[in-house]
């Protein structure tokens, strides 16, 4: 999805298409990915008078003439060195962000292909990504969204334990903030009964933007009605899906891309979906080399690149 702007001298003219509901959304994306530093707060209904009178929409208008309001991002891994993510980075504006689980900087041929870098801290301390360095590589780097905590509901981390660790060492961020990112697990004490528990567990101490979902499974309705209950369950936040894919489908590749051919209209047009991942963004080679158990519980058929760097079936999905 790409919002085209225009700068007038006088802001005299906004063109009659531009949806005020789709120029919220492209300002959030725009926050999010620390690509602007105001964030309009517009309130509906808005009339083109009053949107022509707010200065600081005025601003931002004559200083950016593109507003990129794209949700796709690539999900990056620490193997993917000899990739370049500014494959997918084309101009349309559809893809706009990556993340790689860690706190440093994709290792790529190209560093992060102009996209915008959310860092993560996967892990409550881990040597690739030290707690210790959180705050100092967040502010050198510059990132305006952190994820947090992979898959802490079928990792041993309780709840409790994440929300006093989160108040510790994420609250302080002045950023935009997204939960750990669950499994979607239906198993009591997983998924988003875990997110649910740790909500509880914070007491409103826990500040934070998104609900962070992964998800695998065997079909699109199966998806799309996981994507809809977390919504439902937490209507009043935004939803991230950093990982999603089907779980190693037997029709492989073929399979994998009727599968986003479905996902990516309907995350597109769910106003409650901010980004989302689908997993992931390597090669089949790399995958199977490096990739652990994804290679065999997804299978190579979603990755986004060819082993010869460039854009796969569901690559060339993304834009």
């Amino acid at each position: 999805m790409l919002v085209v702007v225009k700068a007038y001298a006088t802001m005299a003219v906004v063109p009659d298409r531009l949806s005020l509901r789709m120029l919220g959304a492209a300002f959030e994306s725009i926050n999010m990915l620390g690509m602007c530093h105001l964030q309009p707060k517009l309130s509906f209904p808005v009339t083109f008078s009053t949107m022509l009178t707010s200065a600081r929409l005025a601003v931002v208008a004559l200083f950016a003439t593109t507003v990129l309001a794209g949700k796709r991002g690539l999900c990056w891994t620490f193997y993917d060195q000899s990739l370049d993510p500014g494959v997918f980075n084309n101009g349309d504006g559809e893809v706009v962000a990556i993340y790689d689980y860690e706190t440093y900087a994709p290792v790529s041929t190209n560093g992060n292909g102009g996209l915008g870098f959310i860092g993560m801290q996967r892990c409550t301390d881990c040597s690739s990504s030290p707690i210790a360095d959180l705050a100092s590589r967040q502010a050198s780097q510059g990132w305006a969204t952190v994820f947090t905590l992979n898959e802490p509901d079928i990792n041993g981390i309780t709840p409790s334990q994440a929300a006093s660790w989160y108040i510790q060492y994420i609250n302080p961020l002045a950023i935009k903030k997204a939960l750990p990112a669950v499994t979607s697990s239906v198993t009591s004490g997983e998924g988003l009964s875990w997110v649910s528990q740790m909500i509880s567990a914070c007491a409103g101490q826990c500040y934070f933007d998104y609900i962070n979902l992964h998800w695998y499974g065997t079909t699109f309705a199966e998806f799309q009605s996981y994507v809809e209950s977390a919504h439902s369950q937490f209507p009043n936040y935004q939803l991230v899906i950093t990982e999603f894919a089907l779980q190693n489908p037997a029709g492989g590749q073929a399979a994998q891309v009727s599968f986003f051919q479905q996902a990516f209209p309907f995350l597109d047009g769910a106003s409650y979906v901010q980004l989302y991942f689908p997993f992931v963004a390597t090669s089949p080679a790399l995958l199977q080399a490096d990739g652990g158990s994804a290679a065999t519980i997804v299978g190579t058929g979603s990755c986004l690149y060819n082993n010869d760097g460039t854009p796969s079936a569901v690559g060339n999905l993304m834009y």
